[in-house]
């Protein structure tokens, strides 16, 4: 496939941070579990592979803690960049402002941060609550993380701070704020999105679907002084011919029962979210193997709360499907796939000679 005219994407993988590696979905299995040794190995296989970003995700019933991962995993590797999950009121700003500022340090740059809206861990809020306290948790982020004071009365956060001296240091530096991915279905999460987003991140759906979004945000974006890129978030399966990625998909779930993986969806703590239901109605509208389009699979979903959807295919049917959204627009793709480690060859074996992305 030809992609000489394209403009690069940008491609990420997965750390599988919160216990969400398989062999086979929803069967645990000591080896893949979440631990320092396994997602390293898998942020190192990844930089080693040629992607781009690696997202560390965050949770909190399973798995392990994303920032001090951060932290650890960037002193291991050099080229890739960090794309941190944060969760809007797990930390004052102020102190979440040091913590990054002071990871740009341990990374020298290469901090990414994938802010998250769904409850805090033991709270229950109202979805409108939640995104109103996210724009302003994350407004007042990027502002101390800019090196400059805060003086903010909001309803969630009320500060008049200056910023640490990391901050400052990096301001006089000329080093950019690290950019947020952000993405959400509501109308509050569009809203919120306009006003923080520097990527909004989409999970799967049809194509003309997800142009009408963009189109969506775009605008949105533009009403505010502002724009943004895109992002889409989904699993991929690819193998040497599309008769074994299919088989490959039915081997994931080979496994699984139905009980099992509402038990994992109802884990999540944004299982309850409109892209939580939107992947379902997806799920629901799929045919009777699981697929929206030849190749979108919606298989995933069955035991996972958010991005539900693969692509799979032949490497040349994969790389095309990319190649698609992003003549659509979509500039930044974070792929996984399981398990995390062997399909992160796989992809880029066959798929990434074929996409340009430098």
């Amino acid at each position: 496939m030809n992609t000489s005219r394209r403009e690069p994407v940008e491609l990420a993988w997965f750390a599988a941070l919160c216990d969400d590696d398989y062999q086979f979905l929803g069967v645990p299995d000591p080896v893949l579990a979440s631990s320092w040794l396994h997602c390293s190995d898998i942020v190192m296989r990844a930089e080693a592979n040629g992607f781009d970003n690696v997202l560390l995700p965050s949770g909190y019933e399973l798995g392990i803690d994303a920032t001090t991962f951060a932290a650890a995993v960037a002193t291991v590797t050099e080229r890739i960049k960090l794309l941190l999950a944060v969760r809007a009121g797990e930390l004052v700003v102020p102190q979440l402002a040091r913590q990054v500022a002071t990871l740009q340090d341990v990374s020298a740059g290469r901090l990414t941060i994938n802010a998250i809206s769904s409850d805090v861990p033991g709270e229950t809020m109202s979805s409108k609550d939640r995104y109103r306290r996210t724009t302003e948790y994350f407004t007042a982020l990027k502002t101390l993380l800019a090196g400059e004071r805060l003086e903010m009365d909001g309803e969630f956060v009320k500060l008049a701070i200056d910023p640490p001296r990391v901050a400052r240091e990096h301001a006089r530096r000329g080093a950019t704020v690290p950019p947020i991915y952000f993405g959400g279905l509501s109308d509050e999460a569009k809203e919120c999105a306009a006003q923080i987003a520097d990527v909004y991140l989409m999970w799967p759906d049809v194509t003309s679907e997800v142009s009408k979004v963009m189109e969506e945000m775009t605008r949105r974006a533009g009403s505010v002084g502002r724009s943004m890129r895109f992002g889409w978030r989904s699993h991929v399966i690819v193998r040497e011919t599309e008769s074994a990625a299919r088989d490959a998909a039915r081997t994931l779930l080979s496994r699984l029962d139905e009980e099992t993986g509402r038990a994992i969806r109802e884990k999540s703590l944004d299982s309850k979210s409109a892209g939580v239901a939107r992947q379902a109605a997806i799920r629901e509208s799929a045919d009777a193997d699981g697929y929206i389009e030849r190749h979108l699979w919606t298989g995933v979903g069955r035991a996972r709360s958010g991005a539900g959807v693969a692509i799979v295919g032949d490497p040349d049917q994969v790389a095309t499907k990319i190649a698609e959204l992003a003549d659509a627009g979509v500039s930044s793709f974070i792929l996984s796939g399981y398990p995390h480690l062997e399909e992160c060859d796989l992809f880029a074996k066959y798929v990434m000679p074929r996409v340009a992305i430098r």
